[in-house]
Formats: structure tokens, C-alpha cells, sequence
């Protein structure tokens, strides 16, 4: 008898069980071993487990009335029987077995519980409650059909990580889960069966970005000051796995921190480079400077530096292709889709973890990449992935935020020193031509719509108006477009597609680029604060965070060019089309108490400002509340609790030809990156979206390449109103 793991369907035949099991046995414990290469302590027992698991991940498909569906003689979308128990009482039944690939295999389609409610459950802890008895009764079967197939032999030696146990068992779920999914893909012929691996070559790379960055500049005071930046982060000596770089925005960062990690990379023979960049930011701009700078002649710039706007996981078969993987030598993404992987639970995140040890990681901004009370946890991950597995970690500031200073936040890791890349003498000077540049303004009366724009334009231009929300940000350009025509105002949000962000930012950067072109208005929202390098005369920002107010002031006479450049806070007047953001409630009220008490707006006031946050709040059991959900493995909770954006979004394809061409199998990962927005779920119910395939929907109003998808929700708000 033949026996299944995959159903047929269109023209592809039922895969054979024996062939899935090896083919995600072959891939799980290479993933492993890659991964346990750069472990200090349980690299050996992260092949082992996963080996074990891979073998019997699916030995609850041999059932026969789960065969009759994966054979195509039964017609069903789900399985009949639940398919991991079997896998999972295997391991529990033989003391001299491993619980961990038990665990494992309980979890690699719904991720781990929290462990101390499943001890809770007895004998039924891992196991399907309702059923384990009548698996009990055919596991032997079971066992002697997985033999005849798919014989094996393991070590009685099961062991225990060394290190800590939640980050390891993460790291098990996603060797497991990549492997299943990969090979799930590739069975139905939605994922190359032979994948191009392209390597980091760090030598070779710094050397071309040497080139690049000697052409770059003039003789200016501004272009020195970064010629010896990126000298000192490309020579310094670093013995530790974590270090800082304090240095104000405009001092080139992108390309001088990018030298040091490759010549850290070499050094310490790491195999990957993230670039992670705060959740708000347009990422375009750095992945242009790094594939530019970076690529070797014959090289595809997209194989070696990928970008990855906003988290696409997906757990169904169909659309398992199309989640963004971490696959690149070198990776530009969000602190969303970064930290948010280190805390998921869920499969289908989460197999991108194992691509994360022996790995440099530059945290552009780190001060403002995550909310206050996420930084605990956050730092504890930090250190684990630093000393356990083999990763440097780079934490870029403009604002000389040393948030692990702060007892709250470093909790008992207060006492880790965090050296400097740059020495304190050019940090001085950097900061001193930093002072001179800009001068910080505030009128804090509430404005609405008219008021706001009337009051914008009667400074000059060319002027950059931030807000605290998309919707916000989308009625004042659609107000200065109605009264002062498209021509004098530009619009930039995440309501727009990537595609769409990057023509707009080439756009605007023509126009600031153009001399005689200064009447006109730039409206965005908080994701042109980093990473972007504008320079425009006047600057206004919504009333938010501290932080939030310096970086945005780097978007504001950059390279010091006017004597009277300003950076100006404002209020805004709530009403049925302007929107607050609740989520900045409290650090804007600490910006506010700073401002009406005349304290000086500068980087020094940044670690303060964190601090002032928390004790606002008092300090509450929340900033450790996370910390206890990881020590006592409630990894649900971790990644309840672990939001970078508190909001529940799912992605929504804008373009017609992309949607019908993604319903009929014909689009990748990189492709629907770059072609849709995120979208709030409720958002979506509330609109009645239509869902394309599980979890991808079609935007069924009005889209335009000025305001996005706000287009259509600025058109219904004013209807409704």
C-alpha cells in the first residue's frame, strides 16, 4: 500500500508520504546545523531534536481515514483525523525520548502553549485531549508503517539546552516548520526545488563600498565630518557583541555602520547582515545606497540585498510562498517584521528565525524602533542572541538614548557595558555642527484643518509637515490639494504602496533638488523621520515623542544650507476627519510638559525622556510583565503582549492585474511586497474587503498613487459626514 502526505491538486499527484518526511528531514537538520554552527552550547542537540521531530512530524497522516483524503479517493479540505498527536505520543510514550520533539511536533502548525498551563492538562500536556485514547491504540501501527518507510535510529541521550530554553525552542519550531513549508511549496510547485544561495563575501563588499563612499561629498564642512565617520566605524576595534553609535543624523550612518559590520563579519566569521529600521520607516532609500554600494559586478541587486516592508506569514498551503523569508546575504526591514519575529509564536513567522545566528544586526534609530515598555524583553533578546548565538549587534542613535542605562529596561542586565564605535572627540564635533543647524519652535493652540493649513503656508518653502496618523496625514494633502492645487503639496504614507512610496520619494527629491521650485508642501506621517535623506527648509510636526521630534528635524535643513531653518510642534483639533493617535499619548505629554517649561529641545534630553515615559505611568509590573511570560515559557502571551504596532492588519493587493494575477498563482513574495498595503482587519470587516485567498484581500474603493488606499476612505468620511 501506498501511503501520503500531500493531496493531489490542479495537475499535481498526491505526494508519497516517504518522500516528505525525508525531503523535510534532509532540509529541517541542515537548517539546524547551519544555525547550531554559531551556538555556543546546544548546536549538537538543535540537529538532534529536529532530526527527531522531522521524522515523525506527521506520523498521524498514516491514519487511514486521513489517507483516504490524502489520496484524492475522499474529497475534503481538512484531514479527518488530527494528524499530530500520533508524532507527539510517540516521543511521550518512551521515557528515553525526548518531551522537547514531542513539544515540537505538537507545535509545528499551531506553535508552542504557554507550558505552565499545559502542565496543568496532566497526562493529556501536548497531546489532541480528545484524541489521544484512540491514538494510544493505533500508535504501534502507526509506528510499524513508519518503519517499513521511513526507518531511523536516534540517540537515548534526549539532553537539555544550555541556553536559554525559550529562544532554543523557537529555534527548533522554525528549523521544523521552514523545512515542512518549504518542501510544501515546492510539492505543488510554487517554490524552486533548487534554491540560489548567494554569500555575504564581507572582504570583497567593503572593499566595493570603499569605492563608492570615496566618490561620495564634497568639501564642505558636512562631508568631512562623514569621510571620518566612516572611517573610524569601518577601523575601530570591537571585542564585545554589542556596541552603540551615538551620532546626529546627516552624519552618514547608513554606509559608515554598513562598513563596520563587514569588517566585523570578517572578523568573527558570520554568515548574515540585517539593517533593521524603526516601524514608520521608508526602507527604499537604504536598500538603493546598499545596492549600489554593495553589489559585485554579475550579481542580481535583489538576491543580495532584500527588502522586506512589512511582515507577510501566511500558514495555508496555498499561499505558503508567499511569506518573506530571511534567505538574503544582506536584509533591509522594519523593526515590526524583526522583533516581532524574535517574540512570534506563530509557524509561519517564525521559520525565519534559525537565518538569524552568526548574524550582524544594525539597529538603525534604536532608541525609537519599539515602544517604551517592549525594550525589556527586547534587550534580554538582545544579549541571549549576542552570547549564545554568535550574532554582533550594532545600536545606531541620533539622539544619545542609552535605553540599557535605564533600570527598568535593563533589568538584570544593568550592569553590560556597551561600548562606543566612534570615539568622544567626533562625536563632539558632529554634535556641535549638529546645534547650529536648526532651531525649535512651538505653537501648541489646538488647529484644525483650515486653520493648520493656513498657517503652514504662510511660512516658506519648501515645508515638511508630519502628522501622528495615516488618516490625518491623507485629509490635510487632500486639503491643500482642493484649495492650492496638486502641484503644491506632496503626499507620503504607508496608505501607499511601496511602489508608489518609492516614485513619490524620487519626486520629491527632483523637487527639492530643483531651485526655483520652493512654493510647495511635503504631508506625511512618521515614515519619512529616518532613512530618508530630504533636506527641506521649514519643518512641522504633530505633537508625539521626544525622539519622534529630533529625528524628523533631520529631514530639515540637512546640510545646513539656510540661516533660518525651524522645526516647528503643533496641536492638532480632533474632529470627524483629523485623528490623535492614542499611542502616542504619553510621550507627547512629556514633549509638552518640556516644551511649556522652556527646557532646551536637543539629543541630550532623549534617555530622559524614556525615563520620564515610565515613571509617568509609575513604575508598573508592566515593563516586567513580558520578562515573566518568557521565563515561565508562556510563549502565547510573549507574543500577545510582544506588538510592535497594536494593531491587527492583514495584507490588501491595490492593483487589479497584481490581484488576478496573484489569484491565479502567478506572483512571488517580493512581488506582492512591493504591490499592497496593510490594512486594519476591522478596517476590512467594517468595508466588507473581498479576501482574494486566506488572509490577502483586494481593495474594492478608490486608489490613487496621491493618497493610497486613503483615497477611498477620505471620499466615505465625507459622505458620511
Amino acid at each position: 500500500m501506498r501511503y501520503y502526505a500531500h493531496s493531489p491538486k490542479d495537475d499535481v499527484p498526491a505526494q508519497e508520504y516517504a518522500a516528505h518526511i525525508l525531503a523535510v528531514r534532509e532540509r529541517a537538520v541542515k537548517h539546524a546545523k547551519e544555525a547550531g554552527h554559531y551556538s555556543l552550547t546546544d548546536g549538537a542537540l538543535l540537529s538532534r531534536l529536529v532530526d527527531m521531530a522531522a521524522m515523525f512530524h506527521d506520523l498521524g497522516k498514516l491514519d487511514k481515514d486521513n489517507q483516504a483524503v490524502l489520496s484524492g479517493k475522499k474529497k475534503g479540505k481538512k484531514l479527518p483525523k488530527d494528524h499530530v498527536d500520533a508524532g507527539a505520543a510517540h516521543f511521550l510514550h518512551d521515557e528515553n525520548l525526548s518531551p522537547f520533539a514531542a513539544s515540537l511536533i505538537f507545535a509545528h502548525h499551531i506553535g508552542f502553549p504557554n507550558f505552565t498551563e499545559e502542565a496543568n492538562r496532566g497526562k493529556a500536556a501536548f497531546r489532541d485531549a480528545e484524541l489521544m485514547a484512540e491514538t494510544d491504540e493505533l500508535l504501534p501501527m502507526f509506528e510499524r508503517i513508519q518503519n517499513d518507510l521511513v526507518p531511523s535510529s536516534f540517540s537515548n541521550e534526549p539532553g537539555k539546552p544550555q541556553g536559554d530554553k525559550c529562544v532554543f525552542l523557537r529555534m527548533l519550531l522554525s528549523c521544523l516548520t521552514d523545512a515542512d513549508h518549504t518542501d510544501t511549496a515546492i510539492n505543488y510547485g510554487k517554490y524552486p526545488a533548487q534554491e540560489k544561495t548567494v554569500q555575504l563575501q564581507p572582504k570583497e563588499r567593503l572593499v566595493q563600498l570603499d569605492r563608492y563612499v570615496e566618490k561620495l561629498g564634497e568639501n564642505d564642512e558636512r562631508s568631512m565630518l562623514r569621510r571620518e565617520m566612516y572611517v573610524a566605524c569601518r577601523d575601530t576595534e570591537m571585542e564585545q557583541n554589542i556596541s552603540s553609535c551615538d551620532s546626529p543624523v546627516g552624519s552618514g550612518k547608513t554606509t559608515a555602520v554598513m562598513a563596520h559590520l563587514l569588517a566585523q563579519v570578517e572578523k568573527r566569521g558570520l554568515r548574515r547582515i540585517f539593517v533593521v529600521l524603526p516601524f514608520t520607516n521608508i526602507i527604499k532609500q537604504s536598500v538603493e545606497t546598499y545596492r549600489k554600494a554593495l553589489v559585485l559586478p554579475s550579481e542580481n541587486p535583489e538576491e543580495v540585498v532584500a527588502e522586506l516592508h512589512h511582515r507577510a506569514d501566511f500558514e495555508n498551503e496555498d499561499v505558503r510562498h508567499l511569506t518573506a523569508l530571511w534567505r538574503a546575504p544582506i536584509i533591509v526591514t522594519t523593526a515590526v517584521a524583526f522583533f516581532e519575529t524574535l517574540a512570534s509564536n506563530t509557524p509561519a513567522t517564525l521559520r525565519r528565525l534559525h537565518e538569524l545566528p552568526g548574524s550582524a544586526i544594525f539597529v538603525d534609530e534604536s532608541h525609537a524602533t519599539l515602544p517604551v515598555k517592549l525594550f525589556p524583553l527586547a534587550w534580554k533578546w538582545m544579549n541571549i542572541y549576542a552570547n549564545e548565538w554568535g550574532c554582533y549587534w550594532a545600536l545606531a542613535s541620533g539622539s544619545l538614548n542609552r535605553f540599557w542605562q535605564i533600570p527598568e529596561i535593563a533589568q538584570e542586565t544593568k550592569d553590560i557595558s556597551v561600548p562606543e564605535i566612534i570615539d568622544d572627540h567626533l562625536r563632539t564635533q558632529l554634535f556641535t555642527y549638529e546645534k547650529s543647524r536648526i532651531a525649535y519652535r512651538s505653537d501648541l493652540p489646538r488647529k484644525g484643518t483650515d486653520e493648520l493649513s493656513d498657517w503652514i503656508c504662510s511660512f516658506p518653502g519648501p515645508r515638511l509637515v508630519i502628522l501622528n496618523t495615516v488618516q490625518s496625514a491623507a485629509v490635510l494633502a487632500d486639503t491643500f490639494e482642493k484649495c492650492f492645487g496638486r502641484k503644491y503639496v506632496e503626499h507620503l504614507s504607508t496608505a501607499l504602496t511601496p511602489i508608489d512610496r518609492e516614485r513619490t520619494l524620487e519626486r520629491v527629491q527632483q523637487r527639492l533638488n530643483t531651485p526655483n521650485d520652493i512654493n510647495w508642501t511635503f504631508i506625511a506621517t512618521t515614515c519619512v523621520e529616518a532613512g530618508v535623506d530630504l533636506s527641506f527648509r521649514k519643518g512641522f510636526r504633530e505633537l508625539g515623542s521626544l525622539v519622534s521630534l529630533l529625528q524628523a528635524s533631520g529631514r530639515v535643513n540637512r546640510n545646513g544650507k539656510f540661516p533660518d531653518a525651524e522645526m516647528w510642534t503643533f496641536r492638532l483639533a480632533p474632529d470627524h476627519m483629523l485623528r490623535e493617535n492614542p499611542g502616542m499619548k504619553d510621550s507627547s505629554e512629556i514633549l509638552r510638559r518640556y516644551i511649556e517649561h522652556g527646557r532646551e529641545i536637543s539629543p541630550m534630553l532623549s534617555t530622559q525622556s524614556i525615563t520620564d515615559e515610565i515613571r509617568l505611568n509609575g513604575v508598573s509590573s508592566k515593563y516586567k510583565e513580558l520578562l515573566i511570560y518568557e521565563s515561565t515559557n508562556s510563549f502565547r502571551s510573549v507574543e500577545k503582549g510582544f506588538q510592535v504596532i497594536d494593531s491587527d492588519t492583514r495584507i490588501v493587493v491595490v492593483d487589479k492585474e497584481v490581484a488576478s494575477r496573484l489569484e491565479h498563482g502567478k506572483l512571488n513574495w517580493q512581488e506582492l511586497q512591493k504591490n499592497s498595503v496593510q490594512i486594519a482587519y476591522y478596517k476590512l470587516t467594517e468595508l466588507e474587503t473581498p479576501e482574494i485567498l486566506p488572509e490577502i484581500y483586494k481593495w474594492n474603493l478608490e486608489y490613487n498613487d496621491f493618497l493610497g488606499y486613503m483615497a477611498g476612505i477620505v471620499q466615505l468620511k465625507k459622505f458620511d459626514k
